[in-house]
């Protein structure tokens, strides 16, 4: 028992890296992810930032860490921590998922708000940020709520590079030990017990929209 709870605990200290990774990631391709749909649906840019996501989805997210990680300090002359480059490659990647989930919720709203927007001359961030937004933000929780949890299990690709999360600390307690099924069950653990609590907070988040909508 003392050795299964000293696993448990060596493998936990991960959970740290591993939220850093994911909150990280989220906080930039949120911001990107909105750039790139609202410029996009205004016609600025679009051909590049179409040809963006389809680069962005069309290659694995571990060359574009590795790419990161390996290439860029090299070219620009900046040393990235593995950290640094895990929320880079995870935040740039996310971020062309999240602008077609913005653009599929953009595009649910009815064209007939824009234009009623238009006509009231209500100023362009204004009606953005007070009437398109709220709404497309309840039309696509589920699907982000998707992408945070597609996220988490994604960051635990930075084991590849040296991060010390939940994976990369499974991995060197089972090297130590000669002993795979424990630690990558504890660490398959940390990581559901993670989901459990995302979907947790989507639906407490979905349930006070209907409750505010009055559904």
């Amino acid at each position: 028992m003392e050795r299964i709870a000293s696993s448990i605990i060596y493998v936990g200290t991960g959970v740290v890296i591993t939220l850093e990774l994911l909150l990280g990631g989220m906080c930039i391709s949120i911001i990107l992810g909105l750039l790139m749909s609202v410029l996009r649906y205004n016609g600025i840019c679009r051909c590049f930032i179409n040809a963006v996501i389809s680069v962005i989805r069309g290659t694995p997210v571990i060359l574009q860490l590795s790419f990161i990680y390996f290439t860029i300090p090299g070219l620009l002359g900046i040393k990235l921590t593995t950290i640094g480059a895990g929320v880079i490659a995870f935040g740039f990647n996310s971020s062309a998922y999240v602008a077609e989930i913005l653009r599929a919720g953009i595009e649910s709203i009815p064209k007939g708000q824009f234009e009623a927007a238009r006509t009231l001359e209500i100023p362009t961030s204004h009606m953005w940020r007070d009437i398109i937004l709220p709404q497309v933000v309840r039309n696509i929780l589920p699907a982000m709520m998707g992408e945070v949890i597609a996220l988490l299990k994604e960051t635990a690709l930075i084991a590849t590079i040296g991060g010390m999360d939940l994976m990369r600390r499974s991995q060197t307690l089972a090297a130590e030990r000669f002993e795979y099924f424990m630690p990558l069950c504890i660490a398959g653990a940390y990581y559901y017990c993670l989901v459990l609590f995302i979907e947790f907070i989507g639906r407490k988040i979905e349930r006070s929209e209907k409750y505010a909508k009055g559904v």
